[in-house]
């Protein structure tokens, strides 16, 4: 067989196995309660991680702590069941500490 031939399909088979990808771009400040809560796991965790950092930086803080990032995922969560308008900013301004 030619050798050209099979590094070519091999290539080809190769390119043709890797997932393509879409850019995706969040404004942050238009997230709502509603759309965070409706995504799926993987992304809201994406999205509280970086709402998580966002908001300590704000606070001037450079320590994680892990019990408070639990907490305020599980009472932001709750508030934005009751009011899936509102943003999610403003959600976690309200209720993190």
């Amino acid at each position: 067989m030619n050798t050209k031939a099979i590094l070519v399909a091999t290539v080809f088979v190769m390119g043709a196995a890797i997932p393509a990808k879409a850019q995706v771009v969040i404004d942050m400040s238009l997230l709502t309660c509603k759309q965070y809560m409706d995504a799926d796991p993987d992304r809201k965790e994406l999205v509280a991680s970086w709402m998580s950092g966002y908001f300590s930086a704000s606070k001037n803080l450079n320590v994680l702590d892990f019990g408070y990032v639990e907490r305020n995922r599980r009472v932001v969560g709750n508030y934005c069941k009751r009011r899936p308008g509102e943003t999610l900013m403003s959600a976690i301004q309200k209720n993190a500490r």
